[in-house]
């Protein structure tokens, strides 16, 4: 599997672009909108740069296709991040303009649905980074969290490996955006306990691919940015997550048993699985609902694993995507899971 090309990076007093590639959000939802614009202006030393789609509910694929490639062009503008995911960026990617973009390198971050723009991006040999919302992480209620930070400002600043840790407490739990107690009190959290490794025999380096899994299957199903040639992701590293759509464990199988089934899932000698998030404001599980949602999504990777890639090596409840804290993945860059010494390290 190629390895991409890390886009330099900015250096605080920079114009940073924020963007709504997917849901204009921060249109009906200025409370973790604005907190997040103050904190890259005070706590990361950025200056935001807005677009017309950014705040705007209902923007075209075209209007989002043009706010890309403003942010990409303007040789004023040092890095990109998405405001928030969605569900429709797949409508994006026909509009864009490979050349230039190519021709403007620039570190990208989102998650979720920003996981079609991340793909798009390394296809273009250009390595993003698969974490750090605008609204979800730098709009975090109360305060950033420490460990989510110190991810975030390491993949925007620096240059060079990142080993990443498991956090100790984890929050799945949200607030209501709208009442602006939510920002004023930190929010629910629950002991961590640690990472689950799946045949921790050996050491794997390589390329980092997948997001969002939901996502994932959508591409898939499009036949959209995927290389139709598996041989092509061989010896990279999978990383997958769920969303807050919690999709039953017997869904993630079926997308993973697709995948096996294209002669994909074997391709990658390692796979992190994110932390699965267990609560919605359509499905407010209980702590045994939580537990049992969780095992299950586990069982099921395991299951799809055993049956068409037994070799691969896994690492569950990585904090990465829908989760708190959440650490930065490098899409397309270096990433190395030592399974003999439980370590696993990104290259930023």
């Amino acid at each position: 599997m190629k390895t991409s090309v890390y886009p330099p990076k900015p250096v605080p007093g920079d114009r940073i672009a924020v963007i709504s590639p997917s849901s204009g959000l921060p249109g009906i939802l200025p409370l973790p909108y604005e907190l997040g614009l103050r904190r890259l202006r005070e706590e990361f030393g950025l200056e935001p740069v807005e677009y017309p789609a950014t705040r705007r509910m209902g923007s075209t694929p075209q209007e989002r296709a043009d706010d890309i490639h403003a942010a990409f062009a303007d040789p004023t503008v040092k890095a990109v991040m998405a405001s928030i995911g969605g569900s429709d960026q797949i409508t994006v990617l026909p509009l864009l303009d490979r050349e230039l973009i190519r021709a403007h390198p620039k570190p990208f971050f989102g998650t979720s649905d920003n996981t079609n723009l991340l793909m798009f991006l390394r296809n273009l040999g250009m390595v993003g980074y698969h974490g750090a919302c605008l609204m979800t992480e730098l709009g975090r209620p109360c305060a950033l969290h420490p460990m989510s930070a110190e991810s975030i400002r390491a993949a925007l600043f620096t240059s060079g490996p990142y080993e990443l840790r498991a956090a100790e407490r984890f929050g799945d739990t949200d607030r209501d955006w709208a009442d602006p107690e939510t920002f004023r009190v930190e929010r629910d959290s629950e002991p961590a306990h640690g990472w689950i490794w799946h045949r921790p025999e050996r050491v794997v380096e390589g390329p980092s691919w997948g997001g969002n899994i939901e996502i994932l299957s959508w591409l898939l199903m499009a036949d959209r940015e995927i290389d139709r040639d598996p041989a092509a992701y061989d010896g990279g590293v999978l990383f997958l997550e769920t969303s807050e759509e919690l999709p039953a464990a017997e869904d993630v199988f079926h997308i993973l048993r697709s995948m096996g089934e294209r002669g994909l899932l074997a391709r990658f000698p390692a796979l992190l699985m994110g932390r699965a998030k267990a609560w919605s404001f359509d499905r407010p599980n209980g702590p045994e609902a939580k537990r049992r949602y969780v095992v299950e999504q586990r069982e099921a990777v395991l299951r799809a694993l055993a049956a068409y890639a037994p070799q691969t090596m896994a690492v569950f409840d990585v904090d990465l995507g829908h989760t708190d804290p959440q650490v930065v993945i490098p899409y397309g860059g270096t990433v190395r899971v030592d399974g003999p010494a439980r370590r696993i390290t990104v290259t930023y």
